[in-house]
């Protein structure tokens, strides 16, 4: 009679996790900065780094450069309004190629699924990826205004009341270029959602600038009244340079009674922009 085979268990050790857990939103934290911190290449390799630190140390040299403009002048060359209108194309560069490194990589690497696994769910995934490149374009933008305020503050002949002046308009300066962020956000990250080729997703947020900006620049040279006063609405920059006349009186485009519609753009697209990046990763594959 032969000898029957027995199962044998082995302990080797696997224990049931029993301690805290942080849920949705400490995931959706941690992405939020890990996306941030991957926008300036921060933990990547150092060639990561030279696109938004080259790009962040031309806009603080810039920034250096008026406030010693401002200060020899009896009058501001251009306020913190203005730096938000003038430093958008250098925006629109940053978000053409930081929005393909936050998402086409996960995309192109197959990883979306360990995301998901939980508690994440898709649409936290997309709304902190978008978020995350609005506050990288933020700092990107809002760091040559806090270089001007620091520079003027200390420059004023008119004490603490000069100081508290700037600092209002550092405010304003910063709403300002919070709203661009967040529409150029908006823009940039549905369309480097389509595809896990970074130069694609690239060239699509590119083309999207340049193609609209001569069409604009043409309707306004040789466009009359309602049309000439509504055609930034084509391009994003003017959009947003319209905006800023509307909100602040700031800008470089006249945009006669439109501001209302301008700002009503404005809103649409961030609306828009966060609803198909939702709906992209609602059929994504995990």
């Amino acid at each position: 009679m032969s000898e029957q085979n027995t199962g044998v268990i082995h302990d080797i050790g696997y224990q049931r996790y029993e301690g805290p857990r942080l849920g949705r939103a400490y995931s959706s934290r941690s992405l939020f900065t890990h996306s941030v911190r991957g926008a300036y290449g921060l933990g990547r390799s150092a060639w990561a780094k030279v696109l938004p630190f080259g790009l962040l140390s031309l806009a603080g040299m810039a920034a250096l450069v008026l406030v010693v403009v401002n200060t020899q002048l009896p009058t501001e060359v251009i306020d913190y309004v203005g730096i938000a209108s003038t430093f958008t194309y250098a925006a629109t560069a940053f978000v053409a190629v930081v929005a393909p490194e936050l998402v086409s990589t996960d995309l192109r690497g197959n990883v979306l699924s360990l995301y998901l696994s939980r508690p994440l769910r898709r649409a936290d995934y997309a709304l902190t990826k978008l978020a995350a490149l609005a506050a990288a374009t933020f700092v990107m933008l809002g760091a040559p205004m806090l270089i001007l305020f620091l520079g003027m503050a200390f420059s004023t002949d008119d004490g603490i009341s000069g100081v508290f002046s700037e600092a209002g308009g550092l405010l304003v300066g910063l709403l300002a270029a919070a709203i661009h962020a967040t529409v150029l956000a908006a823009i940039a990250l549905p369309f480097a959602a389509l595809t896990g080729r970074r130069v694609f997703a690239t060239g699509m947020i590119v083309a999207v600038s340049l193609l609209t900006a001569p069409v604009s620049g043409a309707l306004m040279a040789f466009s009359t009244g309602d049309a000439a006063h509504l055609a930034g609405l084509v391009n994003p920059v003017n959009l947003l340079n319209g905006v800023d006349r509307w909100l602040f009186d700031g800008g470089v485009i006249d945009i006669g009674s439109y501001g209302p519609v301008y700002g009503l753009v404005a809103l649409a697209i961030v609306l828009v922009g966060a609803a198909c990046t939702v709906w992209r990763y609602r059929k994504a594959k995990a």
